[in-house]
């Protein structure tokens, strides 16, 4: 039964003992792929030019040695499981062998212990990856979180907060060092009492929770506007041991909505007062007042003035330019013209 395919880097110069080597792996059911080097140069480039599962190396070679093999397999970066096989080299040069940073040390003559230290190395390899890549993507996570401009922080249960970024900070007004071990309800104004008891009883239950227009409270007892999501914190059991809160301050856009209602209530007069100059207006024909609804009479831009956003300027047309200078030559002097 297969096993799986397993590629394999033999270092040694001995094709008996290649032979040795896979034919103890084909019989515990595995499919090679390897290749045989015997000089260093040729086992860098093997290294570079191929994605291997482990090393197998002999201990003497004519033109190099396993612990060369092992050194520049560390210093190149390689986290691959190295074995080393010997012929003639008992306990003590297991040791040095050891301690130089090979995974397992055999002898020749007893090859039954190959597979299984080669696959718990394989198994210890993929852990150790599998740890890098949480550890990377835990401190990725964690510069997101830190660099954000919404509010990022996690409670447990028993509503205590355990993790606080900058911008919470920021928007709250309380340090780390301030709020970390407290309880969430200092954030909680005393109308959202209820808000908080649903949002944990919410959380108990595995649900998401997302307040898209909120209130919360600042260290000095301002009234803060917020959009909040709150998710649940699962173990690696999928046990619910906490939430996390991502939290914006929307106070700049609860602002705009203000003023974008003002303005509609600003246009709105507007149209209600121009509305008023659309009727028919009783207008005198010798004076041009005109009447309002109290029944006063009332120069034009004085009413026109009180029902609307219009500003009088005054000047004089030109037919009452001419008639004004009409007006202002004397009879002598219309005589001589």
């Amino acid at each position: 039964m297969s096993r799986g395919t397993l590629h394999i880097l033999l270092v040694g110069e001995n094709p008996d003992d290649e032979l040795l080597l896979l034919s103890e792996l084909k019989r515990q059911g595995y499919l090679i792929i390897h290749q045989r080097v015997a000089k260093k140069a040729a086992f860098v480039a093997a290294l570079r030019n191929w994605s291997w599962d482990a090393v197998i190396s002999d201990f003497v070679l004519p033109e190099f040695t396993g612990l060369e093999a092992l050194k520049s397999l560390r210093q190149m970066g390689f986290d691959l499981p190295f074995i080393m096989v010997s012929g003639i080299y008992g306990e003590e040069m297991a040791v040095k062998v050891l301690k130089a940073g090979a995974n397992d040390y055999l002898l020749k003559g007893n090859l039954s212990r190959l597979v299984p230290a080669l696959e718990r190395e394989l198994e210890a390899a993929e852990n150790r990856r599998r740890r890098q890549r949480a550890e990377g993507a835990m401190q990725y996570l964690a510069a997101i979180v830190e660099s954000s401009d919404d509010a990022i922080y996690g409670k447990n249960l028993d509503g205590f907060i355990v993790s606080w970024n900058p911008a919470a900070e920021r928007i709250y007004g309380y340090s780390a060092e301030e709020i970390i071990g407290k309880s969430i309800n200092s954030l909680f104004p005393l109308r959202r009492t209820e808000e908080l008891l649903e949002i944990m009883a919410a959380v108990r239950r595995g649900e998401i929770v997302s307040l898209p227009d909120t209130e919360r409270q600042h260290q000095s007892g301002r009234i803060i506007p917020v959009s909040v999501t709150i998710s649940p914190i699962k173990d690696s059991l999928g046990t619910i041991i906490g939430a996390s809160a991502i939290a914006r301050d929307i106070t700049r856009q609860k602002q705009m909505e203000r003023e974008r209602q003002l303005l509609i209530e600003s246009l709105t007069a507007k149209a209600n007062d121009i509305h008023t100059l659309a009727g028919m207006l009783p207008i005198c024909a010798a004076c041009k007042r005109i009447r309002d609804d109290q029944g006063y009479w009332q120069m034009v831009e004085v009413y026109v003035s009180e029902h609307s956003d219009v500003v009088f300027s005054h000047g004089l047309c030109p037919e009452c330019i001419q008639g004004y200078e009409r007006q202002s030559v004397s009879p002598d002097q219309s005589k001589v013209l």
